[in-house]
């Protein structure tokens, strides 16, 4: 992988075509640190956030020791990297051979249901493998509400008598049992851990049986960027979200219970930007060579407001408008699918021009697991960049929660 001090250096050395993934792999250790300080236990890291190689590796090497996988490719990749790692296999709803190669080919011991057809499952498999069911820690998935930009328990989740009954079953056939929700992703609203709290004890308290951990999920929020023409949102930092969840846990009793962790934006989000290049500029359009199909399916959502760094192309010697004026410009994807348009706009120099590049920060998480092959385009290009995204100078871009006129 070539080095490079800045995404601009990248730009103008390689002058790609196609866009270019900037990791920063010392980020990316310094935040999953920063997280396993602050949380009081397990620190198991969500792979569908991203499960590249590089980036599991570097996890590794942090000192992560626990992923939360959901699919074979996923226990595979863990494996691949870190050979005695724990895997948590937190997918609520499962196929029966995958869980017979969990429990039997990778060894995996700890594992997520939400409904009862997912015990007959299980037990099915523990018991044909001749599996002592005290060796598996069965963790029960319940519904949470709160305010988050992705809500995660529309399609999870028991209800708190479900999640009693499940519990109770699960005992009675000798597993270890665990409650674990999971609040949504990029929450808002640092009292949605203490509602989920407050549920789990509820559910544990009429249950009747010993717990043997309780895993609070992901939801953590990343830093992204904010419009600055509108007020900034009221995003709880990880620091006061930490400080916040140690009371809770210990105001509804669970101090003395392990508790696990599934984090992935927080940790991984900061650690890559993206470099695309400008195919056409059309008006105040500008088309380039990524899109909702690629890295930016979070810009075309409009929930996440991503910073971006203009890379003017030197090599274009004459440019129209003001240098210093900031403007926007409704951007489209690469691919021929007339709704690959983002939702928001990008604010750019007025000068922005064919040709041009733009570094978009902050796009770790999530934009290269959803990234596609429709058209035949797919990112896969890196290079290490040591400098991180928030040190260089100053973004003159943003997705802005604005609209604009066609």
């Amino acid at each position: 992988m070539q080095r490079f001090e800045n995404a601009r250096e990248a730009a103008l050395a390689l002058r790609p075509d196609d866009p270019v993934y900037c990791f920063r792999p010392d980020v990316l250790k310094a935040d999953a640190r920063r997280f396993m300080d602050m949380f009081p236990g397990k620190t198991a890291y969500a792979v569908k956030t991203n499960g590249e190689r590089l980036v599991l590796s570097t996890l590794a090497e942090a000192g992560i020791t626990a992923f939360d996988v959901a699919s074979p490719a996923e226990f595979e990749a863990v494996r691949a990297v870190a050979p005695v790692a724990e895997m948590l296999y937190m997918h609520p709803v499962k196929a029966q051979s995958d869980i017979r190669l969990a429990l039997e080919t990778y060894g995996i011991r700890v594992i997520a249901v939400d409904h009862e057809d997912e015990v007959t499952k299980l037990t099915r498999i523990v018991q044909a493998l001749d599996i002592d069911p005290g060796q598996i820690t069965v963790f029960v998935r319940i519904q949470t509400r709160g305010h988050a930009a992705y809500e995660l328990s529309k399609k999870f989740g028991a209800g708190p008598a479900h999640a009693v009954d499940l519990l109770r079953r699960l005992a009675r056939h000798g597993y270890r049992v665990g409650i674990c929700f999971h609040v949504g992703s990029q929450i808002e609203d640092p009292d949605t851990y203490e509602r989920a709290l407050a549920s789990a004890d509820w559910v544990r308290n009429r249950a009747g049986v010993e717990l043997a951990a309780l895993d609070v999920g992901g939801g953590f929020p990343a830093e992204y960027g904010h419009d600055p023409n509108r007020k900034a949102p009221e995003m709880p930092s990880l620091g006061q979200i930490m400080s916040r969840l140690r009371s809770d846990i210990e105001e509804w009793g669970f101090a003395d219970t392990p508790l696990v962790a599934e984090p992935g934006r927080v940790v991984v989000a900061r650690a890559f930007s993206l470099i695309v290049r400008v195919l056409l500029r059309k008006g105040r359009r500008l088309y380039i060579n990524d899109g909702i199909w690629a890295s930016l399916s979070d810009s075309w959502t409009g929930k996440i407001t991503l910073p971006a760094r203009f890379i003017p192309d030197p090599a274009i010697r004459s440019r129209n408008g003001d240098k210093n004026s900031i403007v926007p410009f409704k951007v489209c994807g690469a691919t021929c699918d007339s709704v690959d348009i983002l939702s928001r706009p990008f604010w750019l120099p007025e000068t922005v021009d064919t040709g041009d590049w733009i570094e978009i920060g902050h796009i770790g998480a999530y934009s290269l697991s959803l990234r596609t092959r429709f058209n035949g385009f797919f990112p896969d290009t890196f290079v290490e960049v040591t400098t991180p995204f928030d040190e260089g100078t100053a973004p003159e871009s943003f997705a802005s929660l604005e609209t604009m006129a066609d």
